[in-house]
Formats: structure tokens, C-alpha cells, sequence
């Protein structure tokens, strides 16, 4: 029998509103605002149909900002738990090995504090640095970002410190005869842009692990300068795909597309100078696995 049209209604809204429910869960996890032992616990205590106790296991570990998709599915395999199961219907047995887990987990994490890290992010035109970057700084608040410093003048919206610090060219020849830039380049045969330096020495003096945003030339300068930083290739799920986001924001000509996409094949070869990969084929993913690489164990 066919449901009344309103109870269908009803239904889908219940959908949504879960599905809502649940991802602030997995929000509130990734952004250290809950403990993922506190997630399971509410699942296991409370309400069998709420947001804790309906999101799946490998949801709730992928969620941990240090853990990762790929070490998230072998926890799984290794308290054998099945990837469609949900939190709260763990069996006896599996809610006490993944509870051990998370608590020797947070345990070891406590214990063994952090060393501080430079990562750089680059990748070729149009696969999503910024929009990746940007991510991170809504969702990670704890995340250092370094700020570039250029010499054009602020743009509507653009704050002092947090977008940008805009100087004079005055200023910034004054910054590169005193070495205050890991890197610098005039873009565009017109303003000039670089990375200082200070505040990236005081983060990491700090404990702090820093990342940095750059285009793939500056990505090369800062390893010469600094040969520890980690630098991160960001790759596109696909060659197609990169066309599409290209042409789809529609910000360049026809002609300027071309060049831009001529370009990436060039960036997209030199991928295998950097450390590490990371394909973002979903943000928040991407942004996930970024942030899990600025966390260094302390030998």
C-alpha cells in the first residue's frame, strides 16, 4: 500500500534532519569539540535512534582528525567490525575492544606531545588549493595558516593579518634585503608576493606546526629554504575532472583556459618531487587528511 502523501513528507524530513544530526557529530569530532569515546559512550547510554547512536563506526573514526580513512578501515578490520555497522549496534564484545581503542588511543596522544611541522600544500590550477585551505581555516580553527605578504592593495572584504599583509613595495624590497622571506615572485608582471618568514620561525620555535598555501615554484623555494618542510602535491580525482573545474567557474576566457590547463599537465608532472598526495576528490576529506600530516609523534 502506498503511504499517504504527508506521512511520505514527514518521512523525508526526518531523513534529512538525521543525516543533519549526524554530520554535526562528525563536525564536532573533527573539530576536537567532542571526543570520540564521549560520541560512542552517548551512543551506548542513551537514545537508540539518535545522531550518536546511528552513525556508522567507520564514520565516527574517519572523524578523528589524526586517524585517516586508510588507518580508519584497518581499525575496523582489526576489531572486526563490519563497515556498514552503526555505533550503536555494537555488539557487547566489539563496544569493549573499540572503547579500549579510543581511550588507549587519546591516552597515547596525551602522553607523547607533538612536534611542530611545515607543510605545504601546491598542486596545479584549478584542483581546489584554495578551496581546501579554506576548509581548514572554517573547520580547524587550531590550524596556523601562514599569511603571504603582497604588495597590491587590499581587495573588498580582505583583512590585514588574516588574508594578507599588504605592505609597500618600499617594505618588501626592505624584506628581502633582510632575508625575511622564505620565497617571493611578481605575478602577473605586476604585484609581488612572498611568505615571511618570522612568523613561521616563531610558530614552529612555539611547538606549532604551520601550513602553508603556495603555487608550485614557491613550493620548491621554501624545500630549498627549509629542507624539513613537508611538502604535499594536491591531486585531482581525475584529468577530466580538472577541465571540469576549470571551465565550470567560468573566471577565465576561452583562451585563458587553454593556457591554464596547458599549464597544469606541466604541474602535474612534477608530482613526484613532493613528499606526499593527496586527491581531493571531496573537501572536507582532503582537508582531513592535510591536517592529520601537521601532527608529528615526538620520538
Amino acid at each position: 500500500m502506498k503511504p499517504p502523501e504527508v506521512d511520505r513528507a514527514a518521512g523525508l524530513r526526518a531523513a534529512v534532519a538525521a543525516r543533519r544530526a549526524r554530520a554535526e557529530v562528525k563536525r564536532q569530532v573533527a573539530s576536537r569539540e567532542r571526543r570520540a569515546l564521549d560520541v560512542a559512550e552517548v551512543a551506548w547510554d542513551g537514545d537508540p535512534g539518535s545522531a550518536e547512536a546511528t552513525l556508522r563506526v567507520s564514520e565516527l573514526l574517519r572523524s578523528i582528525p589524526t586517524l585517516g580513512p586508510t588507518r580508519s578501515e584497518r581499525v575496523m578490520a582489526q576489531l572486526q567490525i563490519a563497515p556498514a555497522k552503526r555505533v550503536g549496534g555494537l555488539g557487547v564484545r566489539q563496544r569493549l575492544e573499540l572503547r579500549d581503542f579510543l581511550m588507549d588511543r587519546e591516552a597515547r596522544s596525551a602522553a607523547g606531545r607533538r612536534h611542530s611541522r611545515l607543510v605545504v600544500l601546491a598542486g596545479p590550477t584549478a584542483v581546489g588549493k584554495g578551496t581546501v585551505s579554506r576548509h581548514i581555516r572554517e573547520t580547524y580553527p587550531n590550524v596556523l595558516l601562514s599569511v603571504s605578504a603582497t604588495t597590491r592593495p587590499p581587495r573588498p572584504g580582505e583583512i590585514e593579518g588574516e588574508h594578507y599583509y599588504f605592505v609597500s613595495d618600499a617594505e618588501f624590497d626592505r624584506m628581502i634585503a633582510q632575508r625575511e622571506f622564505l620565497e617571493w615572485a611578481t605575478v602577473h608582471n605586476a604585484y609581488r608576493y612572498g611568505t615571511p618568514r618570522p612568523p613561521i620561525d616563531r610558530a614552529l620555535a612555539d611547538g606549532k606546526s604551520v601550513l602553508l598555501e603556495i603555487d608550485l615554484q614557491g613550493a620548491r623555494s621554501v624545500k630549498e629554504a627549509m629542507p624539513e618542510a613537508l611538502l604535499v602535491f594536491l591531486l585531482p580525482p581525475t584529468w577530466e575532472e580538472l577541465v571540469r573545474r576549470l571551465i565550470g567557474r567560468g573566471t577565465e576566457s576561452p583562451e585563458e583556459q587553454t593556457r591554464r590547463l596547458e599549464t597544469a599537465r606541466v604541474e602535474l608532472a612534477a608530482q613526484d618531487e613532493f613528499d606526499v598526495k593527496v586527491v581531493n576528490s571531496e573537501v572536507g576529506q582532503a582537508a582531513r587528511e592535510v591536517v592529520e600530516l601537521l601532527t608529528v609523534p615526538k620520538l
